[in-house]
């Protein structure tokens, strides 16, 4: 009788171990599945830099920022569920580039944001370029327009706030006149921060055949490639982007949707 005791007892102990670590593995699953749905539930933080500069040299006709260049990025983020901030050297409204806004410029997402008074309002309405501070984004990105060419270029703030972002490790990423932002910036070594990458942007070519070779402050190629950048394009206007580490550029307006889906990515 004692010996059918002794088993008894030592079946019960037994049930209860194996209840006891099957309740610790349920419990260890749910809390790996909570932590894995919370980080997929993270918001992500994206800031975009715009121009503030709105007058093409000394040439009497306006600029600003190309449509498209915000326009696509921008849908294709917030499409993905990205939050996005958009600054600018003196806040407020940025100009848009009128050359980007005719028929000539149109694409399926420069008529969506032609509709979008929400978007718009974003536009009117910008954040000081100052007051931004990296550690509450994921990333940053420059759309283009010759605008930044005159005032994005020798912005202390935005240089300042892209060796950040670059020292955190975080995507940065520009197209098509963007990339000249970059013209000063130091990598943490010291050295320009394009030295030895792989980088495009709009081409000398490409320049020239909007006949503004002669009135930018800068030709992108030429600076890129003088600041010891590896600098390549593809046919004029046609898609081409690069990506070097966390690094991202495109080529021309064109290319702003492969630069938002490689940034995107990297967000991931």
């Amino acid at each position: 009788m004692n010996s059918l005791k002794s088993i008894a007892l030592v079946l019960t102990l037994i049930t209860a171990f194996s209840c006891n670590e099957g309740a610790k593995e349920n419990s260890s699953e749910k809390a790996s599945e909570e932590k894995s749905t919370l980080k997929k539930e993270k918001e992500m933080n994206v800031l975009f830099v715009l121009t503030s500069h709105d007058k093409l040299g000394d040439t009497g006709k306006k600029t600003g920022f190309w449509v498209e260049e915000f326009a696509s990025p921008y849908y294709s983020l917030l499409d993905q569920g990205v939050k996005i901030t958009v600054a600018t050297p003196k806040g407020g409204a940025a100009p848009i580039d009128p050359s980007s806004d005719g028929p000539d410029a149109a694409t399926e997402d420069t008529d969506r944001f032609n509709k979008d008074t929400e978007a718009q309002h974003i536009i009117a309405n910008t954040k000081v370029l100052a007051d931004m501070n990296p550690d509450d984004f994921d990333a940053v990105f420059y759309p283009g327009g010759h605008g930044p060419l005159w005032d994005l270029v020798n912005d202390a703030n935005s240089i300042a706030l892209i060796e950040k972002f670059n020292a955190q490790e975080k995507p940065i990423a520009f197209v098509c006149h963007a990339p000249a932002v970059l013209r000063d910036v130091k990598n943490t070594d010291g050295k320009s921060l394009v030295k030895g990458k792989k980088v495009t942007g709009f081409s000398n070519s490409e320049e020239e055949a909007v006949g503004l070779t002669e009135v930018v402050p800068l030709l992108l190629e030429d600076m890129l490639k003088a600041n010891g950048a590896t600098y390549s394009s593809g046919d004029d206007w046609a898609v081409y982007a690069l990506q070097d580490g966390n690094l991202i550029t495109g080529q021309n307006p064109a290319s702003s949707k492969l630069v938002a889906e490689k940034l995107f990515k990297s967000l991931k």
